[in-house]
């Protein structure tokens, strides 16, 4: 039931929460569909998740902009301390960092109303013909809106945040783009708890999704 509604709250625009497991990152992250971002949505993460607020896009979208993960630019390029880049995380993962961007109409580019614009016009891009030439002609980098981007093989290759919230707009019927935020506690200085994060949820009518929850619902479909 708590798919169903935050796939239902997804298609309206509206945020779910994102639990990965306990033996991952073990965080809640605020989710949104890119292509709904309003500055009211950056606002609320910003004051409510307070963690980085990254845009998750699909791996075919990705590769048809001809982005690569940071981990692989930093690698082919002539840095001399290569050995700063980060192979796997604590957690396991390699990390789905990219470029960062803003869209060339921005001013600053970390305002509420231009990151809005950022995500919002990335999540528009998917919908052209030509994605790459209106990728560079739109979007400038290094930016304020930091690209992530999903494994290939979504769920069955990487069981992150990145990964699920982008799976979730495909099984949505939505552009597979996402704009996401981790969930900080101020009292602990920690990740917000999953209890702390359930009465969250249920003070503000937002679905919680647990991610095993998430990759049972894959498994079958």
């Amino acid at each position: 039931m708590t798919l169903e509604s935050g796939i239902e709250s997804l298609k309206r625009g509206e945020f779910v929460l994102l639990f990965d497991s306990a033996g991952r990152e073990n965080e809640i992250d605020m989710v949104v569909a890119a292509e709904f971002v309003t500055p009211e949505h950056i606002a609320r993460m910003r004051q409510h998740a307070g963690g980085l607020l990254c845009m998750a896009i699909d791996n075919d979208f990705a590769n048809s902009l001809e982005l690569k993960y940071m981990h692989e630019i930093l690698a082919e390029s002539p840095i001399s301390n290569k050995e700063m880049i980060m192979g796997l995380a604590p957690y396991g993962d390699h990390p789905t960092f990219s470029i960062s961007v803003n869209h060339y109409q921005t001013y600053t580019g970390i305002t509420d109303k231009d990151r809005s614009l950022t995500i919002r016009e990335m999540a528009n891009i998917f919908k052209v013909d030509n994605k790459k030439k209106k990728f560079a002609s739109s979007f400038k980098t290094p930016g304020h809106v930091p690209l992530l981007i999903a494994s290939k093989g979504l769920l069955a290759k990487r069981q992150g945040h990145t990964e699920m919230s982008v799976y979730l707009t495909q099984i949505a019927g939505l552009t597979p783009v996402t704009a996401i935020c981790e969930m900080m506690d101020a009292e602990t200085y920690t990740a917000l708890s999953v209890e702390k994060a359930k009465k969250y949820a249920k003070q503000n009518a937002i679905p919680l999704i647990d991610g095993k929850e998430l990759l049972e619902f894959a498994k079958v479909h």
